[in-house]
């Protein structure tokens, strides 16, 4: 279904990075006429409560644009994203590449990719989407904690089709994050409203059976509060699509800065834009 491009496994150490840069086909984009409209270049609210989200729409977005939907980190909120330097390098890359970006409420700051939260979401990005013309094509980029529901939103069940995944120091695997502490399955058991998860609700194990994803994938084995080994790295290992894409190994703990460079953003902007180009 989807076309090659360039492979991308990378170590890196500090800011030192590379970029795939394929040659690809384009579609024609839907009729959009019917849509409302936004104003673009500032962040509108869109959802209430805990689903409470942030949409923003490039200048450039005149006839129609994608959508990335970024999940964050536990504890936090679309307004935390908005306000941090830090996340304001990859959405700022994104908006000049073209996107519409949606910061996600995720259903609350202690989501952690669940159905609930999951539902949610599918509300404001509906919402979202009758705001501006938007492409009918959605992009999902995960922080930490968001890698939960940036994966489950690409995968059976999810409430719109998701054509491309990236994370940055990403959870992915349910039941690591429900052993790895009891303030951890105390939340999950609580957004879940399940004393203990099955299987088949777990990102990465649904991720391993569905088949393999357009990926992106940032961490490092420093990492003390999310494992990339058995988050990120065997996500990628057993549902990354080899031939877009890419493990990318960075050095130091969770969410260091060099999570948040340009070079990273740029990465990201490419990724979204070959599987553009691709489609």
């Amino acid at each position: 279904m989807r076309a090659l491009a360039a492979a991308l496994v990378l170590t890196w150490s500090g800011a030192q990075a590379m970029v795939l840069a394929p040659t690809v086909t384009t579609g024609a984009a839907p009729d959009r006429a019917a849509r409302g409209s936004v104003p673009s270049g500032v962040w509108v609210p869109v959802g209430s409560g805990e689903a409470l989200s942030l949409l923003r729409v490039p200048r450039s977005c005149v006839q129609a644009c994608a959508l990335v939907v970024v999940s964050h980190p536990r504890g936090q909120s679309a307004a935390h994203l908005r306000d941090s330097a830090s996340a304001s390098v990859l959405t700022s890359a994104l908006i000049h590449a073209g996107f519409a970006v949606l910061l996600s409420g995720d259903g609350g700051p202690t989501s952690w990719g669940s159905p609930a939260g999951l539902a949610a979401l599918g509300q404001v990005h509906a919402q979202s989407t009758d705001l501006f013309p938007w492409s009918g094509r959605t992009y999902a980029l995960g922080l930490s904690m968001g890698g939960l529901m940036a994966l489950r939103s690409a995968l059976p069940g999810a409430p719109y089709p998701v054509e491309g995944v990236a994370l940055i120091d990403g959870w992915v695997d349910l039941r690591v994050a429900w052993g790895s502490a009891v303030s951890r399955r105390e939340e999950i058991g609580a957004a879940y409203g399940l004393p203990d998860p099955p299987e088949d609700l777990n990102p990465a194990w649904l991720a391993r059976t569905w088949g393999r994803l357009p990926m992106l994938v940032f961490g490092s084995p420093d990492d003390r509060t999310v494992p990339f080994e058995r988050n990120g790295e065997a996500l990628w290992a057993e549902a990354g699509e080899p031939d877009v894409g890419g493990l990318v190994r960075l050095s130091g703990g969770h969410l260091g800065g060099n999570r948040f460079t340009p070079e990273v953003a740029r990465q990201v902007a490419a990724f979204y834009r070959t599987l553009e180009r691709r489609r």
